[in-house]
Parts: C-alpha cells; sequence; structure tokens
C-alpha cells in the first residue's frame, strides 16, 4: 500500500516530513480466530512466519541518543492551513493526510520492513479468518497533549469524519460500513467485503484526531468545523506540537516533553530534536543560498544532480561544516513521469500518447543535464519483485488472459522497452515513427504543424509547472514535441495555484510522481481507477478510466497470497505501461543529502526507507560551533 501524496515540486518541500512520517507499506498476516487469544501487535503481508523476537525497538536507533537541539528544515512554496485532510488550502509542513508529526495513528508503518507495521495509538488488533472485520484495542497510557485519554469515541469520530472530508480516504476506506466503539478502548470496523486481506491491516493508517477539541469552540467563542481550513494550531497526540509560526513562511514544531508513547518501540531512540523549523522558500536557488550559509536548512536532499556534481564548492563545504552523504534504500522507486490530461480529448487515443512516449530523449538529457547520475524508470514497481518483464507467463498470465481482447495485442507477443535515443538514427527511427502513429490517430505535419486532418487544428502541449526546476524537467522534451509540429509550451506558477490546478484537473500535462510500496492494495483505487478519474484531489492525475484496469486492482486486493498479489501487480503494471497513460522519466538510484555536520547518526540507516532523520541526534558543541560562525557572517 503507498501512501504518499504526488508532484515533483514537492519533494524537497516534504522530504523531511515525508520522513516523519515514513509510510512505506502497512501489515498483515495470515487469517487468525477473532479472539483475545490471537491479538496482534505486529504482521507482515509479506512475511508469513510469526516473528521469532519481541519488537523492542528500530535496530537501527541508538536507544541512548540525546533530546535537544533544533532541525532546521527548508520547505518550498508556501502553507495557509493545519487541516491536511481536506482539498482546500494547503497545509504546512510537518502535516500528512496520515497525521504527520501531529497525530498519531493506530499503528506505525515499519521503517524498515516492506509491508510490517507496529502497535502506536492500538496496543494491538484482530480479526476474523474471512477477513469482514478488524477490531482495534487502544492503549491505555494514549493521551492528547491536553492530558484528556484516547477513547474509542474519539477513532470512530476520526473515521467518519475522514470518510467525509478527505477525498483520499474515502477512497481508502471505501468498503468501511461501519465503525462501532465497543467500550471506551475498543472499536470495530465492519467490511461490505470478505476476503480483502490488507482491509483489517489499513485501518491502522487511521490518523486519531480529538473529538472534543473539534467539536469546541475557538478563542472567539466559534464552533470549530473540521471541513474548512485553518490557522488555529490544533490539539495532538503525536511526539510534536506547534510553538509557533508565520503564516505562509515560517512553522516551528516543539517536541511534547511528556508525550505519552515516547517509550514506545516504534519511538526508542527517535523523535530528539527539542525544535523543528521549517523555512519557506518561493525559488531554488534562493533555497540553496541559504543551505549554504547556514541557519534556515541542515539536512538537504539534493534532487539536481548538476548541483550534486558542481555546485558543492562553497565555504562551508570546504571547511567540512557541510558533507555530502548517499543512502540505499530497498523500496519501490517512485514512478517520476509526465502525465497528459485524458480528459481532454486529444490524449485519449492510445497511438498519440505512445507517439509522445516516443519523443522523450532520456539518454541525451541524462548525459547533458543530469551528469549520467539518474537511471531510466520502466515499470510503476520499479527496483522490486512486483515489475513486470519480458513477456508474461505462469499465473501473470492467465490473469491478463480473462482481458485479452480489452489489451493491447502486443502486450502478450513482445516486451515493453521503452525508446533509445543512443545514436542519431535512433533518434531519426524514433520521431518517425511518432510521426506514423499521429497519422494513424488523424493527424498530420502540414507546414511543419502537427494539425487535426478534419479540423485543421494544431496539436497543443501546456506543461504545468510550480517550480524553475519544471524547466530543467521539460526543456528537452518541448524541443522534440516542437520537433514535431507540436505547439508545445510551458506554463509556471505559484505553489498554491500549482497544487489547485492539479487537484482540479485543471491542466493539460505535468510531471507527477507515484511512489508505491512492496505491499500494494486498495491505494491503487486512488492511482488509477475510473471513480478517482474525477474525484478531485485524487491521485489519478492522468484520468484513467479503464475497466481493465478497475478489475486488475481488484485482484490486487483480493489477491489470496503473496504469489497471487505478484502476478496481479505485474499484470497491472503491464497493462499501465502498454496503455502509455503517462511517459516514464527517470530515478536516482540512491538517495543523496547534503548535511550540517552538527548530528550524531547512527552508523546504519534502516535499509527499507533509506534514512530515517527522526532517529538523528544534535550534537550541542558542534550546532553552537556553526551557529556561531553563522552569526559572524551575518
Amino acid at each position: 500500500m503507498g501512501l504518499s501524496w504526488f508532484g515533483t515540486i514537492f519533494e524537497r518541500s516534504l522530504t523531511v516530513s515525508a520522513l516523519l512520517a515514513a509510510g512505506v507499506g502497512l501489515a498483515g498476516a495470515q487469517g487468525a480466530e477473532d479472539t483475545e487469544d490471537n491479538w496482534r501487535t505486529v504482521s507482515s503481508l509479506i512475511t508469513t512466519e510469526e516473528p521469532t523476537e519481541e519488537f523492542t525497538r528500530y535496530p537501527h536507533v541508538n536507544p541512548d541518543a540525546p533530546k535537544g537541539g533544533t532541525l532546521n528544515s527548508a520547505a518550498f512554496g508556501t502553507f495557509d492551513s493545519f487541516n491536511p485532510f481536506i482539498v482546500r488550502g494547503t497545509p504546512a509542513a510537518g502535516l500528512s493526510q496520515f497525521g504527520g508529526v501531529l497525530w498519531d495513528t493506530l499503528m506505525q508503518q515499519s521503517l524498515d520492513e516492506a509491508g510490517t507495521s507496529h502497535a502506536l495509538i492500538a496496543e494491538a488488533f484482530t480479526y476474523p479468518d474471512d477477513y469482514s472485520s478488524a477490531t482495534y484495542r487502544i492503549d491505555a497510557n494514549a493521551r492528547w497533549h491536553d492530558g484528556e485519554p484516547i477513547t474509542a469515541e474519539d477513532v470512530v469520530w476520526s473515521f467518519e469524519k475522514l470518510s467525509e472530508i478527505s477525498p483520499l480516504h474515502v477512497r481508502y476506506y471505501a468498503n468501511v460500513t461501519e465503525a462501532v466503539a465497543l467500550d471506551d478502548r475498543q472499536v470495530r470496523f465492519t467490511f461490505d467485503q470478505t476476503g480483502n486481506r490488507e482491509l483489517p491491516h489499513i485501518m491502522g493508517d487511521l490518523p486519531v484526531l480529538p473529538k472534543h477539541w473539534w467539536e469546541g469552540e475557538n478563542a472567539r467563542g466559534q464552533t470549530r468545523n473540521i471541513a474548512n481550513p485553518t490557522l488555529e494550531p490544533p490539539l495532538g497526540s503525536g511526539p510534536y506540537k506547534i510553538s509557533s509560526f508565520d503564516a505562509g513562511s515560517r512553522i516551528i514544531w516543539e517536541r511534547v516533553e511528556d508525550y505519552w508513547g515516547a517509550d514506545l518501540p516504534v519511538n526508542v531512540g527517535r523523535n530528539n530534536f527539542d525544535r523543528m523549523t521549517f523555512t519557506y522558500f518561493l525559488d531554488d536557488n534562493a533555497e540553496f543560498l541559504a543551505f549554504t550559509r547556514g541557519g534556515m536548512e541542515d539536512i538537504r536532499r539534493e534532487l539536481s544532480t548538476r548541483r550534486w556534481s558542481v555546485d558543492y564548492n562553497f565555504p562551508a563545504f570546504e571547511r567540512g561544516d557541510v558533507v555530502k552523504r548517499e543512502f540505499t534504500s530497498e523500496s519501490v522507486a517512485p514512478m517520476q513521469s509526465f502525465s497528459f490530461n485524458m480528459r481532454e480529448e486529444r490524449f485519449q487515443d492510445r497511438n498519440v500518447r505512445h507517439a509522445l512516449t516516443l519523443a522523450y530523449n532520456f539518454e541525451e538529457q541524462n548525459r547533458l543535464q543530469f551528469y549520467n547520475l539518474n537511471e531510466r524508470t520502466s515499470s510503476y514497481f520499479q527496483r522490486s519483485e512486483l515489475a513486470s518483464s519480458g513477456l508474461p507467463e505462469g499465473k501473470e498470465l492467465e490473469i491478463l488472459e480473462e482481458y485479452r481482447a480489452d489489451l493491447p495485442p502486443e502486450l502478450f507477443t513482445e516486451e515493453f522497452k521503452l525508446p533509445v535515443f543512443d545514436t542519431p538514427q535512433a533518434s531519426r527511427d524514433n520521431l518517425r515513427e511518432a510521426v506514423r502513429l499521429f497519422d494513424e490517430a488523424g493527424w498530420a505535419i502540414r507546414d511543419g504543424r502537427m494539425v487535426n486532418k478534419e479540423s485543421g487544428e494544431q496539436f497543443r502541449i501546456e506543461f504545468l509547472g510550480g517550480s524553475p526546476t519544471a524547466e530543467v524537467i521539460t526543456g528537452g522534451y518541448i524541443s522534440n514535441l516542437r520537433r514535431l509540429g507540436i505547439d508545445a509550451t510551458l506554463r509556471i506558477v505559484d505553489t498554491s495555484q500549482y497544487i489547485q490546478r492539479v487537484q482540479g484537473f485543471e491542466f493539460e500535462a505535468v510531471t507527477a510522481s507515484y511512489p508505491q510500496s512492496e505491499s500494494p492494495g486498495n491505494e491503487q483505487r486512488d492511482y488509477w481507477s475510473t471513480q478517482a478519474a474525477d474525484a478531485p484531489g485524487s491521485r489519478n492525475i492522468p484520468g484513467i478510466k479503464s475497466p481493465v484496469v478497475d478489475a486488475l486492482i481488484d485482484k490486487i486486493i483480493f489477491a489470496a497470497d503473496r504469489e497471487e498479489l505478484v502476478a496481479a501487480t505485474r499484470a497491472l503494471d503491464r497493462t499501465l505501461l502498454w496503455n502509455y497513460y503517462t511517459v516514464p522519466q527517470y530515478f536516482q538510484p540512491t538517495l543523496r543529502y547534503a548535511i550540517w555536520n552538527k548530528f550524531g547518526i547512527p552508523d546504519e540507516q534502516p535499509h527499507y526507507i533509506g534514512i530515517d532523520t527522526m532517529s538523528w541526534w544534535v550534537l550541542p558543541d558542534r550546532e553552537a560551533e556553526i551557529e556561531e560562525q553563522y552569526e559572524e557572517a551575518e
């Protein structure tokens, strides 16, 4: 199950908050009778064997890590709300649709194991053999920041409200018919289907919200409304709370000294910073300059291969105050791609989308702009056993045979390959084939313009971007499209407008990212289903409406075991690729970070997600020394 948002421009601004939430895939195991003897604190959808050792902490953390200091982070764009669950407004850094650092969830997704979850607000959960329900038992020590206990009533209220106001949760929990408080500490979720192995477990992703606060009054005597944006700091239950903020430009989080869950296994050795400060930037160059000077950003995920290769020569780097490190991750590499809005008629033809794929010259872009540091993405589940390859065979082929009449015939006879621009001849061949496909779709080049044969209207594409980075990503591609006679342009808008337009599907083409996990499930509906195609805020950016895709999603959700899940996911991957719904771009094979050298860092980071900054701690002497140098520079 993939719990992530989209958009390349968000990647840097959400890097830290994404790591805080560290959402990568929830747990499950083989069915068990719904009795007290089968309460589970940890389970896995991938590994069916029972754990041999008690989970006491993550293996990568330092359990004696000291608390203190400040983590300075940069965020991109702006914010105008502390409500991350609704489409309106831009939520502040540190918040997410699955709680962020303010609200705990029932369970926490594991940082070092795919498809695994551990107890958090819920100390345990259980479910019957047919997966028709799930019962969660709340930790008796769970508390809100005001000292009030977290109750089953809070859980029920959170589920009901999020199912009303959050587009993501509406689809994520579409098969949950009821949430009932059995007593103060137990909640039972009932489902409208059986056999869905994931459903009992994704309930653990539910962020639990304080009913008494949201139904109370603010300082002006007005009743709060969770369906609206707000800049009133909400009451939370997590390791941090909002200390202060300047709307749109800065937010400071402070560690909750009496955080109820500080000693839980998932939190041992983590959440070590006394303060976390997010400063917002509207320009990527200004953000980088601020990083080089110090004081505003301590840990930078470097997405620019050019900067990584040539720009780390500033004084702080030369004297060792800033260091570069690369981390490796075993998680699925996100599919970053050009996504065309198929709600527009001209993008509905598969031949057109195939032609647009043939116009993207990754090899030249990687050589000239990316210093050959990126790798081509060729699967929606890159770098995992879920990725399709070769020709379909075995169980995957059996699944696809059911839909042969509605699938491209070459899917069964040819290995899917993206165009390669490794020679001048290859470049000419790819563009020539693109012209032929456009011709089959009813378009022809006349007087240097790709026009509709009937109307004479020129084919146009306006790419929407939210930062100057979009110029780098789209520049070479737009040049090739213009060589085909296409009127291709780029429009860059401010972050808030970009988010609103993408969420409302008001674009022709965008660069979007589709993160996945090793345990895909219900979230695939939000990515690709017909139901999500016209639902504002969904992650079905291209607007895919395909009965075959809908059926394959159900195959994944109702997979009886891991073998069937892998086969169904490969079938979905192959179907998405051969329909050319997006134009795959590239991924970075390592996680590249530049770090102000003021942290204690565990010798190893979690192998699955690659990096857990919340397990780091501040070295007071180094922090003071760096701050002194920063003040002198000022």
